[in-house]
């Protein structure tokens, strides 16, 4: 594992004594989440009150809080890093795409409107004024706050009114810490390039530089970092290496590392729909011993399976169409008359009715699309949202514990059975009547041990056991942690509270 860099001569510590810190990244996926992950779980293990916060976030996998409000992913995954419920003054501005250029506005937890990319660009002043409220209530409540980026904050294009990056650092007069994947290649031009492309103002903000995913001999980078910090007068604060099968909820990216060890597994196959959402539900699949599993993207021919699962959707009638243009239509059936099994979550339950009725336009154009007709229910997207926490059994066995996310009603058929009851004596879902199709809107159902280990039962994995996800997170919390401490240089980051 690499080593924290030595101060170089001629690079003085330019962090003064810091109680908030903004990671930003040269690119989306260069560690910035897993970064403020890591770090929130470091100041937390030093006794500090620290919290996450993400200015503005653009993804399809969110959380539910306790306050029954929408916040990213990966910020919940940071409040748990922090040892904290997570709360929507986290992430104050989510944009949830329903297409190429249009979302859905999520304001402090709560959907406002759906937007054009340009609405929204002049919408930024309204964001940016929720954006500093709910940092200001932060600031009151926590000794530290980690800042986490969006994207690159040298988009050329997107600079004018930013809220996600510098903008937003500018305005709290927040010190920034960049990072950057030396896995993709091109680090240097990337770190470099960056800060170039950032104004002088911007430039101050910057207090160095995280190089993320290092495989290799620390020796033969050395030169390099030397050459980094003359040529921009900035601090390397450290190295982290590439951490193998890193199972930690993505903020939006697909990943596909698994490590199923057996020669029987149980085949799982999950559709990757244009605008699939929640894709974390699968987490606790993915790394299940026992199980192999595959996303099948457009133009590749769905494998053989034991298990399909239909995912969650931001634009239901349109992935259900792309389902058909996929020929996804002909495979389950072709699966379901083999003996195959199917499930459906959220979205996919929806696309596994007789008709899904969108009369108001909330996903798009108005109108209705048939169901792929697996299961006896219709459903109708209504204005508002369905946001609670849940609990309860899965197939009257497996305890679960979750969250619903979801526009509209269903209505299920009179006497269908129901895959889900939850502890306040709702039902929901489905299970058709030869039990090989089912439903819930319930999402992180298979995060519980127990319930993942129903579902895999159900889905015909004999003698299927599982680990709580949580469980899992909080090992792989530590992980991150463990590499962090010894890579980074922390006392130069946060000389508050960590020792020289």
């Amino acid at each position: 594992m690499p080593s924290k860099p030595a101060l170089r001569p001629g690079v003085a510590s330019i962090i003064s004594n810091p109680t908030a810190l903004m990671i930003q990244g040269t690119t989306s996926d260069a560690g910035k989440s897993v970064m403020v992950a890591g770090l929130c779980r470091c100041l937390l293990r030093r006794g500090v009150s620290v919290a996450p916060f993400k200015p503005q976030n653009m993804a399809l996998n969110s959380a539910v809080t306790p306050g029954q409000g929408e916040i990213g992913r990966a910020q919940a995954l940071q409040a748990q890093a922090a040892g904290i419920a997570p709360h929507v003054d986290m992430n104050p501005v989510l944009l949830k795409p329903s297409s190429d250029k249009r979302a859905q506005v999520i304001l402090q937890g709560q959907a406002v409107q759906h937007m054009e990319a340009t609405e929204f660009h002049d919408y930024k002043r309204v964001a940016m004024d929720t954006v500093l409220d709910s940092w200001g209530r932060l600031k009151k409540s926590y000794e530290a706050l980690l800042v986490e980026g969006a994207g690159s904050p040298a988009e050329i294009n997107l600079r004018e009114g930013d809220i996600a990056n510098m903008g937003f650092a500018e305005a709290a007069n927040c010190p920034v810490v960049i990072v950057a994947d030396i896995d993709r290649g091109g680090v240097f031009a990337h770190l470099v390039g960056t800060l170039e492309l950032l104004s002088p103002s911007e430039q101050d903000l910057v207090q160095g530089f995280i190089i993320n995913r290092f495989r290799g001999d620390i020796a033969l980078l050395e030169s390099g970092l030397t050459w980094l910090e003359q040529r921009t007068g900035k601090p390397v604060m450290g190295v982290v290496p590439y951490l193998q099968n890193l199972q930690l909820d993505a903020e939006d990216a697909i990943t596909t590392e698994q490590s199923c060890d057996t020669e029987t597994p149980l085949r799982i196959v999950v559709p990757v729909l244009p605008r699939i959402s929640n894709h974390t539900d699968f987490d606790p699949l993915r790394s299940h011993p026992r199980v192999d599993l595959h996303y099948v993207g457009a133009g590749s021919p769905p494998p053989p399976a034991d298990l399909v699962i239909l995912p969650g959707s931001k634009s239901v009638r349109a992935d259900l169409e792309w389902l058909r243009q996929n020929g996804w239509d002909d495979y389950l059936l072709t699966h379901l008359r083999y003996g195959g099994k199917v499930l459906g979550i959220c979205g996919g339950m929806q696309m596994l009715g007789d008709q899904i009725d969108d009369p108001n336009g909330i996903e798009g154009t108005a109108g209705s699309s048939k169901g792929l007709g697996l299961l006896p229910l219709s459903t109708t997207l209504e204005p508002g949202k369905t946001l609670r926490q849940v609990s309860g059994l899965i197939n009257g066995e497996g305890r679960f514990e979750g969250y619903e996310i979801h526009s509209g009603q269903t209505e299920v058929e009179t006497g269908t059975k129901p895959f889900v009851t939850f502890d306040d004596g709702r039902k929901d879902g489905a299970v058709s009547a030869d039990n090989r199709v089912a439903g819930t809107y319930t999402h992180g159902i298979m995060d519980r041990g127990e319930s993942c280990a129903a579902v895999l039962r159900w889905a015909g994995l004999k003698g299927a056991e599982a680990e709580d996800r949580d469980q899992l997170r909080e090992r792989e919390i530590d992980r991150l942690a463990d590499a962090l401490e010894q890579s980074l240089d922390l006392p130069r980051m946060f000389p508050k509270w960590f020792a020289t």
